[in-house]
């Protein structure tokens, strides 16, 4: 087997993407990527862009190309992170809808953004002044390793997107599961924030299911901010952190009755 066509099988799984860009890189220029698609190493997508063989390209194998190919930093985040860390039931079967970190104002190629049959919702954390690596893992989905937030860094992720796009019902009893969080992963992720509604309500959550890690976290090196804000349109003013939360809440009724 000539061996250009040997680094691409040795490089490369049934169903992944391949960028030309990354080729050329490599040595196989557009003609040569032309004769493997004739060959059916390769299938065309579209311009500059090929799936390796044997099975149809899927949302990771995606993800994985930014990664890998594009160098752009990228991983699973909140939900997803949760979902597929087995910290969460909300799995979304039929159509998907996938929650990735990337670096704040990173451009995404077309074709990424245009992958069928998933939904990207895409946040950037751009208001952590981190970048530690003990705030990322690795988590194994059908053969492939992808990066995803830790669980403390996911529930970040989940508060800052209440209400934008996460209702804050939805937040809540997702928070209701992290009971085994690090006290100090999380104090050192709410001290380099700068989201002060986002640090409030982390916290509040947490003291609301007197989660032991929540009695653990010294909150005077937080910031927390001046004066009230508004979480829940309508909602009822929480006296410790002071914000606005669902009534239920704050009379520490359940959220399941």
């Amino acid at each position: 087997m000539p061996s250009k066509l040997n680094w691409l099988l040795q490089n490369t799984e049934p169903g992944s993407l391949v960028l030309q860009s990354w080729l050329t890189k490599n040595g196989i220029s557009p003609s040569l990527a032309n004769k493997y698609m004739h060959s059916h190493w390769l299938q065309k997508l579209r311009a500059g862009v090929y799936a390796r063989s044997g099975r149809d390209p899927q949302w990771r194998d995606a993800v994985l190309c930014l990664q890998n190919q594009l160098g752009i930093s990228v991983h699973l985040a909140g939900l997803t992170s949760l979902t597929y860390q087995g910290r969460s039931h909300y799995l979304h079967l039929t159509h998907q809808s996938i929650c990735l970190c990337v670096e704040d104002k990173v451009s995404l190629p077309k074709w990424f953004k245009e992958f069928p049959n998933v939904e990207w919702f895409l946040i950037s954390n751009q208001k952590l002044n981190m970048n530690n690596p003990k705030y990322l893992t690795e988590i194994e989905i059908k053969g492939e390793r992808l990066k995803a937030s830790v669980p403390e860094l996911a529930a970040y992720e989940i508060v800052n997107a209440v209400p934008s796009s996460l209702s804050f019902e939805h937040a809540a009893e997702l928070f209701q599961g992290l009971v085994n969080l690090s006290p100090r992963k999380v104090e050192g992720l709410l001290q380099s924030s700068r989201a002060v509604k986002t640090n409030r309500l982390y916290l509040f959550l947490g003291d609301h299911y007197a989660h032991p890690w929540a009695k653990r976290i010294d909150k005077s090196s937080i910031d927390l901010g001046t004066g009230k804000r508004q979480i829940v349109s309508g909602g009822t003013l929480d006296q410790t952190y002071q914000i606005t939360v669902p009534e239920h809440l704050v009379n520490k009724g359940s959220l399941h009755g």
